[in-house]
C-alpha cells in the first residue's frame, strides 16, 4: 500500500489529495514480506516511520511557503492526522474533504475470495514458508554477539496469524472490524490451550531438548489448524448472503469513518470551512446539474472572476453591473446554493414581477429536489407568514418586491432573521422606481441594520451614481461590459441606416440604403419601412418590434402580414396550428381576432391586454421558434428573457415621454441570442424631429438612481417608521435618526432634503402617525396602536387604512352572507377604481340583474338602483354621491360575474373592457384580500372576516372550478393545462409529484419534456413543502416544553 500526494490550484485555493492505493491484484509474495526478516525487508516499523516522518517533512516543506487555504481529501487516518497538525502550526485554514475516487477500489480484493482463490493460497504458501523458518532457525543458531536493536525488533512467530493481527490489517476499514476481532480470539484461545509455552526460538540459546521433534510435529499441526480455521472464516465472510455490493457498503463505511475523523479534526483546528467541492466551493453534482438541467457546461470568465472575488469569499456585500442577457443571474444563483448548501442557511431571491417570480421557482425547483432544499413562492395571494420554521432542511424564498418586505418583517418579528443568510435582488437600480423603489430600500435597510451576518448581492444596470448604492450597502462594486453575443447598433432616417459610433462628431455614421422596393401604396401604409427591416430576417431568425402603445403592437403585427409572401404561411405550419388550438382552449372557444390573423405568418404581439395564459403559450412559441416575430411594449423588456437577431425601436417614445437611456438599452439589450446568434443588432427608426434628441439618448451617461422614501408626500418613509415602531426595532426619535443613517435617502440628503432637513421631515412623519391613530408615545417613548399594527402587518397602502377599517367596521353591521358580492365589494382594491371608467347601460343591466338582498346591499354602502338608472337614462343626478364607491362597486360586479362563471373571455365581452385588464383586476383582488385578511387578523373586532377571506383569497387567486384548483397551486400550471392534466387522470397535487415526465409529455397535447420535467419537479416541491410543514407541526406538538414545571420548582 502507499499513499499519494496531488497538489492541485484553483485560483488561491491549494488542494491536497492524499490517497490510499492499493493494487487490484496485489504481489504473490505480499504476505512472505511480512515475514521476511527486518534487514532483508528493509528495517520494518521503524525504517518505515522514518520513509513516513521525511515524507511529511518534504510535503510539509512545499506546503509552509504557500499563503493558501488547504483542502484536505482523507483516505488514510495515520498520514491525516500528522499533516493537519502539522498545517495547524502553520496556521493555514483546512478544508476537509473524503477522497474516494469512484473508480478505485480501495479495499482491493477483499471482497474477492470466492472468485479468486489465490488469498487462500497465499495463507498455504505462508504457512509452508512459517514451517521451514522455524526449521532453519532451531539449526542454525545465530551468532553469539548479534546484537538486537530494541527500536527496531524483528519479532518472528511460529504462527502468521500474529503477522496477519499486528501488520495486515493495519489499514483495514471499519466494516472488517468484526472480522479481524474474530482472528484475535481465535489466537487467543489457541494461546490459552497452550499455556504460557511458545514456539518462538530462545535466540540466545545455544541448547536443543529431546522432546524438540515432537514439539516441531505439534506447531505444524496447530498451524495448519489456525490455517485452515482462518480460510473457513474467509469463505464464510465472502459467501454471506447480502442484497447490496460489498464493495459498495465498505466503501460507505470507509467514507463515513472518514468523515467523522475529519470533523473531530476539524473541531479541533476550530477553522470554520464553507467548502464542500470543486465547483466554487460547491460539489461537483451541482455542475453536472447545471449541465443536465440548463445545459451549461462552462462559465463565462467574467462570472469566473466575479465569484472568486475576495468580497464574494469574505462575504461582503456586493453590486455588479453588466448588460442585459450577460448571465448575471446565473452568478446569483450559484451564490444562492452555496450559502444553502454549504452555511446552511436560508436565502431570499427578490424579483419585480410574478411571472419572473413563477418563472424563477419553475426553473430552481429540480434543483432543490436534487439538492435538498425548498423553494417556496411568495407572490400575489401565495406566501407564509412568517415561513415555516424547518428543523432539518433550508428554504429558498423566492419573492416579489412586496412580499419580500413582509417576509422580513416577519423574520424580524419572529427573531428569525439571522437565519436567513444571503438576499439577492435583481434589478438593483429599481430602488429609483417610485413606491415599489421605496420598499426595496425600507427591506435592505431593514436587513443591514437588524443582521449583521446577512450578505446582500445586487444586480443592477450600470448607473451613473453607482457610488451611492455602494455607500448604502456598504458593498463593492463589480461592473463588466461583456456580452455573449455583439451588439451592433443603427439608427434608421428616412430610407438610409446608420451605425450609432459615439466617437463620430454627429454620433451617427454611415451604414447602407434600404433595398427594398416600395409601391406607393406600402410607402403609405409602412412610411417607417418596417416591412424591409423584418423581412431581412425573418422567418430563418427571430425579430422584436417595440412599439409606443398597446394599440399600436396590435396595428404593426396586422400590418406586416398583410405584406407577408404565402411561404410565411408553410413555415412551421403544424406546429402553429397547434398554437392556435391552444389559444383557443385557453379562451374557452375563443381566440383573440389580431392572433387568428398573425399566429399562421408566425407573428404575434405581446402586452398586458393579453391574460396571463395567452402571453406564456406566445412566449413559449416565440422561444421554439414557431413564431419569428413579435411586436410588444417596452415592458417586455423588463420582463421574461426573451432574445432576439434584430430588435427594432417602432419609435424613441414610450407612450407619450421620450425614452430614458435605461430603457433603451434594457431593449436593445435583447438583440442577439448567446449560442444561437454571432451578432446581435438593434435598429431606431427616428423622424427628423428627434435626431437631436436621440443622438443625446445615445451618448449619454446612464441616469442616476435616487431614494424613492420621499415620493409621494413622502408615503414610504411613514411606512418604514410605523414598522420600525411595530417591531420594535425603534422605540424613539433618537433611535429611528440613528436608523435613517443607514439608508439611501441618509446618503443623498443633500439633493433629496432640500426644503426640510431629514430630521424635519422626521419629526412631521412621527407627528402625522399619530395624527392618523397609528402609533402613540408614553413619555419618551413610541408604540404602535391595534390599527398601525394591523396597517404594517397587512402592508396596506397609509393613503386607505383608515377608509379600509372603516368599510369592514360598517360592512359588519350587515354583512351579506348568501352571495360573495359584499366581500367582493369589501376587498376590490381602492388603486383600481381610478383605472376604470363605468359604462353606464352595462352597469344598469348588471345592477337589475342582482338579488333584493343584493341591491339592498349596494345602497347600504352608497350606490343605490335609482343613482345608476339616472346615469343610464343620461340624466344630471343633484344628489351627492360618492363617485369612488359607484366605480368601486362596478369593478365589483365584474369580479361578481368572474366567480360566479370562471370565464374570463366572456365577462370581459360583457363589460366591454379588455380581457387583460379584468386579469389584472382579479390577480389584484387576489392580493388586496391576501392584505385585508392579515389586517383582520391583527383587529379583535374584525374575528368574522379571517375564515371568509382566507377562502375568497383562495377563489380569487384562481378563478376556475374547485376540482381544478389543486394543479394550478404548481408553478407554471394555467387553466388550460390544469384543465388537461385533470382529464387525462392526474386530478390531485400527488398524482403530478408522482408523474412520469416522459408519459405526461405523450399523453398532453403539445407538452415539451423540458416543460413535463418542469411541472413534475414543482409539484414535488410543492407536495414537500406542505408535507413538512405538517411535520414541524407535528414535531411541535411533540416535543415536551422546555419551561415544563419540575418537582424542584413546585416545592
Amino acid at each position: 500500500m502507499q499513499h499519494q500526494l496531488d497538489l492541485r490550484s484553483n485560483g488561491n485555493i491549494q488542494t491536497i489529495r492524499i490517497r490510499r492505493v492499493w493494487s487490484r491484484k496485489r504481489p504473490r509474495d505480499f504476505l512472505k514480506t511480512h515475514l521476511t526478516p527486518a534487514k532483508k525487508r528493509g528495517g520494518a516499523s521503524c525504517l518505515q516511520q522514518g520513509r513516513r516522518d521525511r515524507r511529511l517533512s518534504s510535503i510539509m516543506a512545499e506546503l509552509q511557503a504557500a499563503e493558501v487555504c488547504f483542502h484536505l481529501f482523507i483516505c488514510h487516518h495515520g498520514l491525516w492526522n500528522h499533516l493537519a497538525a502539522e498545517l495547524i502550526k502553520f496556521n493555514k485554514p483546512i478544508i476537509i474533504r473524503p477522497y474516494c475516487s469512484d473508480t478505485e477500489d480501495v479495499f482491493g480484493g477483499y471482497d474477492s475470495i470466492l472468485d479468486d482463490s489465490s488469498l487462500l493460497a497465499k495463507l498455504d504458501d505462508a504457512a509452508h514458508t512459517d514451517a521451514v523458518d522455524q526449521q532453519d532457525l532451531r539449526t542454525v543458531q545465530p551468532p553469539k554477539d548479534s546484537v538486537w536493536k530494541q527500536s527496531c525488533k524483528d519479532n518472528i512467530t511460529d504462527s502468521i496469524l500474529n503477522d496477519l493481527g499486528d501488520n495486515l490489517f493495519e489499514d483495514l476499514p471499519a466494516s472488517q472490524v468484526q472480522f479481524q476481532e474474530q482472528i484475535h480470539e481465535i489466537v487467543k484461545r489457541s494461546r490459552l490451550q497452550e499455556g504460557q509455552s511458545t514456539s518462538t526460538p530462545f535466540r540466545n540459546s545455544d541448547k536443543t531438548t529431546e522432546a524438540e521433534p515432537e514439539r516441531t510435529m505439534e506447531d505444524k499441526n496447530k498451524a495448519r489448524r489456525r490455517t485452515d480455521q482462518l480460510k473457513r472464516l474467509m469463505l464464510g465472510n465472502a459467501a454471506a448472503p447480502s442484497n447490496v455490493s460489498r464493495t459498495v457498503v465498505l466503501k460507505e463505511a470507509v467514507v463515513s469513518e472518514e468523515i467523522g475523523v475529519a470533523m473531530q479534526a476539524m473541531e479541533t483546528v476550530s477553522a470554520e470551512t464553507t467548502d464542500l467541492g470543486p465547483f466554487f466551493g460547491l460539489p461537483s453534482k451541482v455542475k453536472e446539474l447545471m449541465y443536465k438541467l440548463r445545459g451549461i457546461k462552462n462559465l463565462y470568465d467574467w462570472q469566473e472572476v466575479c465569484l472568486n472575488l475576495d468580497c464574494v469569499q469574505q462575504r461582503n456585500n456586493l453590486i455588479y453591473s453588466l448588460p442585459t442577457s450577460g448571465g448575471k443571474t446565473l452568478v446569483a444563483e450559484i451564490l444562492i446554493l452555496r450559502e444553502l448548501l454549504c452555511r446552511k442557511k436560508d436565502c431570499l431571491f427578490i424579483l419585480p414581477y410574478i411571472s419572473l417570480v413563477q418563472e424563477k421557482v419553475r426553473g430552481l425547483a429540480s434543483f432543490g429536489l436534487e439538492l435538498d432544499f425548498m423553494v417556496e413562492e411568495y407572490a400575489g395571494s401565495k406566501g407564509k407568514f412568517p415561513p415555516v420554521k424547518r428543523r432539518n432542511s433550508r428554504s429558498l424564498f423566492i419573492a416579489t418586491i412586496e412580499k419580500a418586505h413582509s417576509l422580513v418583517n416577519s423574520l424580524i418579528e419572529s427573531s428569525r432573521i439571522d437565519n436567513l443568510g444571503l438576499v439577492v435582488v435583481d434589478e438593483l437600480h429599481m430602488l429609483g422606481d417610485g413606491s415599489r423603489g421605496a420598499i426595496i430600500e425600507m427591506t435592505l435597510a431593514k436587513l443591514l441594520y437588524m443582521s449583521k451576518t446577512t450578505q446582500i448581492i445586487g444586480m443592477s444596470a450600470t448607473l451613473g451614481n453607482i457610488r451611492d448604492l455602494q455607500m448604502f450597502l456598504g458593498a463593492e462594486n463589480y461592473t463588466n461590459d461583456f456580452r455573449p453575443v455583439q451588439l451592433k447598433e443603427y439608427v434608421k432616417l428616412k430610407d438610409t441606416i446608420y451605425e450609432v459610433d459615439p466617437k463620430e462628431e454627429d454620433c451617427f455614421k454611415f451604414s447602407r440604403l434600404l433595398n427594398y422596393k416600395y409601391s406607393s401604396a406600402m410607402q403609405k401604409v409602412d412610411p417607417d419601412h418596417i416591412i424591409a427591416l423584418v423581412t431581412e430576417v425573418i422567418p430563418t431568425h427571430s425579430c422584436l418590434v417595440f412599439c409606443p402603445t398597446k394599440k399600436n403592437c396590435e396595428n404593426v403585427a396586422v400590418m406586416i402580414c398583410k405584406y407577408l409572401k404565402a411561404e410565411f404561411l408553410q413555415h412551421r405550419e403544424a406546429e402553429k396550428a397547434v398554437l392556435l388550438r391552444e389559444l383557443r382552449d385557453s379562451g374557452n372557444g375563443s381566440v383573440c381576432p389580431v392572433l387568428r390573423k398573425t399566429v399562421p405568418y408566425g407573428l404575434a404581439y405581446h402586452h398586458s391586454g393579453l391574460t396571463t395564459e395567452e402571453r406564456k403559450l406566445v412566449e413559449e412559441a416565440y422561444s421554439s421558434g414557431v413564431l419569428c416575430l413579435l411586436t410588444c411594449t417596452s415592458t417586455l423588456a423588463a420582463g421574461i428573457n426573451l432574445p432576439a437577431r434584430r430588435v427594432i425601436l417602432r419609435s424613441p417614445y414610450v407612450a407619450t415621454d421620450f425614452l430614458k437611456r435605461s430603457q433603451y438599452k434594457q431593449m436593445v439589450g435583447r438583440a442577439g441570442r448567446a449560442g444561437i446568434d454571432t451578432v446581435g443588432e438593434s435598429i431606431l427608426i427616428l423622424q427628423d424631429k428627434d435626431r437631436h434628441m436621440a443622438k443625446t439618448l445615445m451618448c449619454a451617461p446612464m441616469e442616476n438612481c435616487y431614494s424613492n422614501l420621499m415620493h409621494d408626500g413622502g408615503k414610504g418613509i411613514l411606512s418604514l417608521i410605523l414598522s420600525l415602531i411595530g417591531l420594535n426595532i425603534t422605540t424613539s426619535l433618537d433611535q429611528i435618526r440613528d436608523f435613517l443613517r443607514g439608508t439611501l435617502l441618509h446618503v443623498q440628503q443633500k439633493q433629496l432634503c432640500v426644503e426640510k432637513s431629514l430630521w424635519e421631515v422626521v419629526q412631521q412623519s412621527v407627528d402625522l402617525l399619530k395624527a392618523k391613530d397609528l402609533i402613540r408615545s408614553d413619555a419618551q417613548t413610541l408604540q404602535v396602536t391595534k390599527l398601525g399594527k394591523a396597517t404594517y402587518k397587512g402592508s396596506v397602502d397609509l393613503t386607505y387604512c383608515d377608509v379600509l377599517y372603516k368599510d369592514l367596521s360598517r360592512g359588519l353591521e350587515g354583512l351579506l352572507l348568501n352571495s360573495y358580492l359584499h366581500l367582493v365589494y369589501l376587498v376590490t382594491p381602492y388603486d383600481m377604481v381610478s383605472q376604470c371608467t363605468p359604462n353606464w347601460m352595462i352597469y344598469f343591466r348588471q345592477f337589475t340583474l342582482l338579488s333584493v338582498a343584493e341591491q339592498r346591499m349596494s345602497a347600504a354602502v352608497g350606490v343605490p338602483e335609482s343613482f345608476v338608472a339616472r346615469k343610464a337614462a343620461g340624466q344630471t343626478v343633484r344628489k351627492d354621491v360618492d363617485m369612488v364607491a359607484v366605480r368601486r362597486m362596478y369593478l365589483a360586479l365584474v369580479l361578481f360575474s368572474l366567480l360566479r362563471e370562471t370565464n374570463l373571455w366572456s365577462v370581459a365581452d360583457r363589460f366591454q373592457l379588455s380581457r387583460g385588464f379584468v386579469q389584472t383586476l382579479l390577480s389584484s383582488s387576489s392580493a388586496f384580500c391576501s392584505c385585508a385578511l392579515h389586517f383582520t387578523e391583527e383587529l379583535e373586532e374584525l374575528w368574522p372576516f379571517r375564515a371568509l377571506l382566507a377562502e375568497l383569497t383562495r377563489r380569487l387567486s384562481y378563478c376556475v372550478k374547485a376540482e381544478l384548483i389543486p394543479l394550478m397551486e404548481v408553478a407554471g400550471v394555467m387553466e388550460s393545462r390544469a384543465k388537461q392534466l385533470y382529464n387525462a387522470g392526474y386530478k390531485t397535487l400527488t398524482h403530478l409529484a408522482n408523474a412520469d415526465p416522459a408519459v405526461l409529455a405523450r399523453t398532453i397535447e403539445n407538452l415539451y419534456r423540458k416543460q413535463a420535467n418542469q411541472i413534475v419537479a414543482s409539484a414535488k416541491m410543492l407536495l414537500n413543502e406542505k408535507a413538512a410543514a405538517l411535520q414541524e407541526e407535528v414535531d411541535d406538538l411533540l416535543t415536551t416544553p422546555s419551561d415544563l414545571p419540575h418537582l424542584t420548582h413546585l416545592t
